[in-house]
């Protein structure tokens, strides 16, 4: 039986295997049916004459709703594509429209030439060129102009010429910081921006009085500058304020320009704690240490006793001072240290000398101390 059935299948297997068809013969009338074989496998074996298999109603639903939601997605993806491209093109046109009307308006503005008061023309150096030349090359400088304005000094002399005889001009120049040198700032949410005076502030600008040129040269706004250095140095001992018009716009950071400062370099001394801010001349920086507010803060005192050994001793090149003490963290603990020691062995050089004259000196015979017979 079993050998009967592995038979049958075998011959059923061959027919599927060369695309034949199954002939069914009855006995009776002789009646032959053609049976294709694809009815044969899609009804026995249950798959279609490609070996594709049969999927149910349900199947078939689930499969055409994910083909519709796919195509759905598809086209909703690319008509967003198409709206974001759509919008860019509009946003880049109306760019590119404003930015040529405004280059237009510039040109036509800032290259227009300079006209009298009854609206005549003022030649100048470039009349003789094409109209088109002229107005690019007027907008060029003017533009130019601007962007000086900006990065540089706003003059080219910071401080006036130096006063002649009779009038007293210190030998001196000292350029101070505003910002955590003499003042600093704090904030709060009941009071908002308060500037604490350092301790020792008034001692420091009065015994500085008539040997120095006191400057203060910061990048603050002349609006916060003013009242302050008017509330804190009401006998006016300073003598000129520099605010951020007077530095130089560079980096990203406003740095004090020296060399338009109009006065001898070799007698200009920076206080400040920040490098940056006098980072194109170095050797005239006395880098002290930045205060925050303490109390117990006494360093103008020491910076005061500093700058008045030098006016002592009649320095002709400041930066060679200062060159010396740069080396140093904090030069005015240096310099209070070593003015400790100085002055102790001053002390004892004349703690010394008074025990030397108090000796009683020995008896030295003359002729002046013989006796006359």
């Amino acid at each position: 039986m079993y050998r009967s059935t592995f038979r049958t299948f075998q011959v059923v297997s061959n027919l599927f295997r060369h695309n034949s068809t199954l002939v069914v013969a009855r006995n009776g009338p002789r009646v032959l049916f053609k049976i294709p074989l694809v009815v044969i496998q899609s009804r026995f074996l249950g798959q279609d004459a490609k070996n594709k298999p049969v999927q149910s109603p349900l199947g078939s639903l689930i499969a055409k709703e994910s083909g519709e939601k796919s195509t759905s997605e598809e086209e909703e993806a690319k008509k967003q594509r198409e709206s974001s491209w759509r919008t860019m093109k509009l946003t880049l046109i109306f760019f590119g429209m404003s930015f040529t009307c405004l280059g237009t308006y510039l040109v036509f503005v800032l290259g227009a030439p300079e006209r009298d008061k009854d609206g005549n023309v003022i030649e100048d150096d470039l009349s003789n060129l094409a109209i088109w030349r002229q107005y690019f090359v007027r907008t060029y400088r003017e533009l130019d102009n601007y962007r000086r304005l900006i990065k540089e000094p706003s003059r080219d002399k910071l401080l006036p010429d130096p006063l002649q005889y009779p009038y007293l001009q210190p030998k001196y120049t000292l350029v101070l910081e505003l910002t955590d040198v003499l003042v600093h700032p704090d904030w709060t949410y009941n009071t908002g921006w308060r500037f604490k005076k350092r301790p020792g502030l008034e001692y420091f600008l009065d015994s500085l009085h008539g040997h120095f040129e006191i400057v203060i040269y910061t990048a603050e706004q002349g609006m916060t500058v003013f009242p302050l250095i008017e509330a804190m140095d009401p006998k006016n001992i300073i003598a000129y304020k520099l605010v951020r018009d007077a530095t130089h716009f560079t980096g990203g950071h406003h740095v004090k320009s020296l060399d338009k400062l109009n006065r001898d370099l070799s007698k200009v001394i920076v206080v400040d704690w920040n490098a940056s801010n006098v980072q194109f001349h170095p050797e005239n920086l006395l880098k002290i240490k930045r205060w925050e507010g303490t109390d117990e803060d006494l360093s103008l005192v020491d910076l005061s006793i500093f700058l008045k050994t030098i006016v002592d001793n009649n320095i002709d090149d400041v930066r060679e001072v200062l060159r010396y003490y740069s080396k140093y963290d904090d030069p005015i603990d240096a310099f209070r240290e070593k003015h400790k020691k100085l002055m102790e062995l001053l002390e004892a050089q004349g703690a010394a000398k008074k025990e030397q004259e108090a000796k009683p000196r020995p008896w030295v015979p003359t002729i002046f101390s013989r006796k006359q017979y």
